[in-house]
């Protein structure tokens, strides 16, 4: 006998909503997006010359910080690791936006061309460009390197973006946004750090929690809706980003170019509890979410564990 008042779980009601929920979304969005735009090349003063004494990232968010190797160093190859840790994380981050950028492409190719949703995600989209040119910039002003990721994970990264399954791209786009969300909203507030570094970060901030709002909706709900073995292979493919992208999030070649030993830095960096705390703390408000909505399972939960992201 069929129940006549069938009980549906939490997840299922609130991810059931007709199409209309998924455009009225989009369309706050937008309305968002026309009051809180900026353009990074007239809202930021590019020609001023860094402060003396400032840090380019919060130290307590370098990667180094409170272990041994810290304690040797001088506060001014500290703030030198800070240059060349902010130019790391901002190279990773044109990284994941490139990324992103090609997987929201492909996510509205076939969706109707006039929607709200689709004019979101190319409003994001434009977003993105002016997010990547803004980073690709302060590299520049800030006088370190570029950094770009390892052949090994570029290459992973290009058959990520042809085989990941929709609600996977989502997932992957929440992991590269929040983790580096939870920094920037540490930094931009912060007044030791460079004012250039603070602005950059303040307009990150504010235009990436639309983004987020955006992939979190629409990946609570795809993995409703989603067949069992996309939902599995998202699972698997979310936990492989999570394991890359703890391992590429400073590339080693900073402790070089700032005199240290490489081989011992990144030893020390793996072992340090105050990194791991920061990362997992980092991660915490996604990897809620995820587990939530039914990500966090099976193997994909065990390459969490390893990846170092969730305690």
């Amino acid at each position: 006998m069929t129940p006549s008042n069938p009980v549906v779980s939490p997840l299922r009601r609130d991810a059931l909503g007709p199409l209309k929920d998924r455009e009225e979304v989009a369309r706050r969005l937008l309305e968002a997006s026309a009051r809180h735009s900026f353009d990074p090349d007239t809202e930021l003063d590019w020609n001023a010359p860094p402060e003396d004494g400032k840090w380019f990232w919060p130290p307590e968010l370098l990667s180094l910080y409170d272990t041994p190797l810290w304690r040797t160093m001088s506060e001014e190859q500290r703030i030198e690791l800070s240059r060349h840790e902010a130019a790391s994380l901002a190279s990773l981050g044109i990284w994941f936006e490139l990324i992103l950028m090609q997987l929201l492409v492909r996510h509205i190719y076939d969706k109707p061309l006039t929607s709200s949703h689709v004019r979101y995600a190319l409003t994001e989209i434009a977003d993105e460009c002016r997010h990547s040119k803004m980073f690709a910039r302060l590299i520049e002003r800030g006088g370190a390197p570029a950094y770009p990721v390892t052949p090994l994970h570029h290459n992973l990264a290009r058959i990520l973006k042809t085989v990941s399954t929709t609600p996977g791209s989502f997932a992957c786009t929440l992991l590269g946004e929040e983790i580096l969300d939870y920094m920037q909203r540490l930094t931009f507030p912060d007044e030791r750090v460079q004012p250039l570094v603070r602005g950059v970060t303040r307009i990150h901030v504010v235009e990436e929690a639309r983004h987020v709002r955006y992939a979190r909706e629409e990946l609570r709900r795809q993995m409703v809706s989603c067949p069992r073995w996309e939902a599995g292979l998202t699972r698997l493919s979310c936990g492989e980003a999570a394991r890359v992208f703890s391992v590429a999030f400073v590339n080693p070649a900073v402790y070089t170019n700032v005199g240290l030993d490489r081989r011992e830095a990144v030893a020390q960096v793996r072992a340090s509890g105050h990194r791991r705390e920061v990362m997992q703390t980092g991660a915490k408000r996604l990897t809620d979410f995820l587990d939530d909505i039914g990500v966090m399972r099976g193997a994909g939960r065990r390459l969490w564990r390893a990846s170092g992201l969730l305690a």
